[in-house]
């Protein structure tokens, strides 16, 4: 389970990412300069501000009666002249850390790799009979990046390290005397990076002659950072430090340690220097971090690591070419792709681990990027993009056995519902909470566009909050806990059903409808040729606000609380129009059976109800199941890199596991970085990067998340096991997946059947199995059968149900 190279990195995309949630690093392996970029999650422009339209209030009203009366060049006219806010911040970039050897660049034997089940970036090489070696890894316990370099030889290590930015910085240092004589203590020798972020970045799409904007230094309000680098040598190496960095020779062994702090205070408070030094949070982290030897470092970090990722083990048994082991990962991708098994599994953990390096407890959820970015100006502001990519980051947090990896997303739709009650109420004169189409590190909630440069197609989008909201929902199934479904999840879900409630619009018919409506950022076509945006109540709406009703109902029940919005909640659910089907058999994705502006669109959102819903299934609407297919038919199998994952998963829920192995294939192809944009030509970087292109990381997650559907769901509440595997995986084996019910499920298959599965039951709940062959289900502690297999009424599964009782294993076995 690693990458590796036989040359270093010359682009970003090509260079090995280690990360803590908190502290992100893209390790590019130079021989004789090595570059690390540097991030840290809470370093974003701007600040806390005011986003709100209060002209919003007023257009909708015409924007409605535009669309009712089929004006739709007025209606779009009208909401980007009344109904937007301004574009969210970026994501901004650390900086670089810097290694520069003396001993030339002409080596043997050139290695770099990326080790999954350690998490750790390594380089080897040769030179003149010394054997160099470096590794590289992000410590959660200890907060800090920590780098070893090693000779073969004594002395032979001389190296300078330092650090900068692209930011506004300047650097400072401390050297070995002025540490000593610090408080009387031993303190640590370092050099230092100091900066502050812009006040305002402007969108990659946007023409703006002043792109950046700074505030003056001595007034500036934006978050401020320091990173602090330090070292610990052997002791026959001179160390010295001064304004262009640390210098070391006569080295046999260094360890670097890097640490950062920022000024930001909270999503809702104003960066604060004074309660928050920069400076003081990284030398206390890198205080922390130095307290222990390179040796205790890495066990404590393997310690908090090995347990996570070491949950879920993969291997597919399907042929490997020898010569495909001896390649470079870049290499291999490039010739052999999805045939290699073996690549296929390395991707699934590669997914685990980039979510286990972006998104931990306490930290700021994945973006676009995960935790990772080396431009001031990223694409898409590398922000939180809420009509799918965001959403898409953490489909496997729950079936992939990470679900601490889910809090940072669970906290950030708590703090949303914060920020939009205030726009539910500005912008729509409504109760509860709403959020659209982009957020950030401040949890913007209102449209984005610059008051009227954005575009409607994307930006007046109100259902961001809704989608977020079934996270917690999942988070709760998946893990049956009762205090987070009382005290988080459900003030949260009926917050946003009171949003619903005031938003949906009763037609003359008595159906309740969303006007105005988009289907994210995917246009109708007229009879007349014309392309609109707004309109009546797309498929996706109802999908999103008949699931939260629902939700807000069962959870209401479960937590047996009178809620008083039970009879409207009820009432609404009843009247919501149903899912039409077209004229070509497919899914309408709008109220009306509109023809589409690009039949291959990179979005897919009336399919919401088959994935990541569960409202469609083989027993659960068959008719809708059936045009689900369809739809994807005329769809077809392309798109971005994120648009192939979602369809991965799509097709493994339609059971069509050859399907969906087909549309894996078209993924894992490596694509030059020419930096380039492009909504057609995804696939994989040299790094394993997804390519939109550009670089979204939400590809790798929800393409991962779609190998896993083919193997196991459990969203029909039954667990279905091998429900989509392809004829190219006839043997295999997986461990620890996670199913609703907070079951947990490992599994080995042979000659395209299952061979044995066990189940492990973390409460007292309803257990139901199913698969497509006659099996066997026993309790593996009291060794008997358990009833019979039961034929699935209309489909060729065959299940079993019994009670499950906590701590025990049941054995599924033909």
């Amino acid at each position: 389970m690693e990458l590796n190279y036989s040359r270093p990195a010359i682009r970003w995309t090509e260079g090995l990412p280690v990360g803590n949630g908190r502290l992100g690093g893209i390790v590019y392996g130079g021989i004789e300069q090595e570059k690390i970029a540097l991030n840290e999650d809470t370093l974003w422009s701007g600040y806390p501000r005011d986003w709100n339209n209060p002209l919003a209030l007023q257009a909708l009203g015409e924007v409605r009666q535009a669309v009712l009366e089929e004006r739709y060049e007025d209606a779009e006219r009208l909401s980007k002249a009344g109904m937007m806010g301004p574009y969210t911040q970026a994501f901004m970039p650390l900086g670089h850390w810097h290694m520069r050897f003396y001993h030339g660049h002409f080596a043997e034997g050139y290695r770099r790799s990326l080790k999954l089940d350690e998490a750790c970036a390594t380089v080897q090489y040769e030179i003149g009979g010394v054997r160099y070696t470096r590794e590289l890894f992000a410590s959660y316990p200890d907060q800090a990046l920590v780098c070893r370099l090693a000779a073969s030889k004594p002395g032979h290590l001389e190296v300078k390290s330092w650090l900068d930015s692209p930011l506004r910085s300047t650097t400072a240092w401390r050297d070995g005397a002025e540490a000593g004589a610090e408080k009387g203590k031993e303190a640590a020798a370092y050099f230092a990076l100091r900066g502050d972020c812009p006040s305002e970045v402007s969108p990659n799409y946007v023409h703006d002659p002043e792109p950046v904007k700074y505030e003056a230094e001595a007034d500036s309000r934006t978050i401020a950072f320091e990173g602090r680098l330090a070292c610990r040598t052997d002791a026959g190496a001179t160390v010295k430090i001064d304004h262009t960095g640390i210098h070391i020779t006569d080295a046999t062994e260094v360890v670097f340690y890097f640490a950062a702090g920022t000024s930001f205070a909270g999503f809702d408070a104003m960066p604060d220097v004074a309660a928050y030094p920069p400076g003081e949070l990284a030398e206390r982290r890198l205080q922390q971090a130095m307290s222990w030897s390179y040796a205790e470092l890495k066990r404590r970090h393997e310690e908090d690591y090995k347990p996570l990722y070491e949950r879920v083990r993969f291997t597919l048994g399907s042929s490997v070419p020898d010569e495909a082991r001896s390649l470079s990962t870049d290499e291999r991708l490039r010739r052999y792709g999805a045939q290699d098994a073996e690549l296929v599994a390395l991707f699934l953990q590669y997914g685990r681990y980039l979510l286990l390096a972006s998104s931990r407890e306490g930290t700021q959820p994945a973006h676009l990027q995960g935790i990772w970015n080396e431009h001031i100006r990223p694409i898409w502001s590398c922000n939180y993009t809420l009509n799918i990519n965001l959403q898409m980051n953490y489909w496997l947090a729950e079936t992939a056995n990470l679900s601490e990896c889910h809090e940072p997303l669970l906290q950030f739709v708590q703090d949303l519902s914060v920020t939009g009650e205030e726009t539910a109420r500005v912008h729509y004169g409504c109760r509860g909470w709403t959020a659209h189409h982009n957020s950030d590190l401040w949890r913007q909630s209102a449209p984005p566009g610059n008051y009227g440069d954005g575009n409607p197609l994307w930006a007046n989008w109100p259902m961001g909050g809704i989608w977020l909201s079934a996270h917690l929902w999942e988070h709760f199934l998946f893990t049956g806990d009762m205090a987070f479904l009382q005290h988080q999840a459900y003030p949260v879900l009926i917050h946003a059903a009171r949003f619903v409630l005031d938003w949906v619009q009763l037609d003359e018919q008595g159906e309740y409808l969303t006007i105005p409506s988009t289907s994210p950022e995917h246009r109708f076509r007229l009879p007349d040729g014309r392309t609109p945006a707004l309109t009546v109540s797309s498929t996706m709406d109802i999908s999103l606000i008949r699931e939260l009703l629902s939700r807000c109902i069962e959870a209401a029940r479960l937590l047996e609380r009178d809620e008083p919005l039970l009879p409207e909640l009820q009432r609404v659910l009843d009247r919501l129009p149903a899912t039409r089907i077209g004229s070509r058999g497919q899914i309408q994705e709008w109220h009306y059976d509109f023809a589409d502006e690009d039949e291959q669109h990179r979005h897919v959102s009336q399919l919401y109800d088959l994935f990541p819903g569960a409202a469609w299934g083989e027993t659960r609407q068959p008719l809708l199941y059936e045009a689900a297919r369809r739809t994807l038919e005329l769809r077809g199998d392309g798109g971005t890199g994120w648009s192939i994952g979602w369809k991965i998963a799509l097709w493994a829920r339609l059971r069509d596991g050859n399907r969906a192995f087909d549309i894996l294939r078209r993924l894992l192809v490596q694509v030059e970085d020419d930096g380039v944009m492009d909504f057609e030509r995804g696939g994989l970087y040299a790094n394993l990067f997804d390519a939109h292109p550009p670089f979204q990381i939400d590809g790798n997650f929800g393409a991962a998340a779609g190998i896993i559907e083919m193997l196991l769901q459990s969203h029909e509440d039954r667990i279905d096991l091998l429900p989509a595997l392809p004829d190219a995986w006839p043997e295999g084996e997986i461990v620890g997946l996670k199913a609703r019910g907070g079951f947990t499920v490992d599994m080995a298959w042979a000659g395209g059947r299952l061979t044995r599965a066990l189940i492990h039951a973390s409460s007292d709940q309803p257990l139901r199995v199913a698969y497509r062959h006659p099996f066997a289900l026993l309790c593996a502690e009291m060794g008997q059968e358990l009833g019979l297999e039961q034929p699935l009424m209309g489909t060729a599964v065959l299940e079993h149900s019994i009670l499950a009782r906590k701590g025990l294993t049941y054995v599924v076995q033909l």
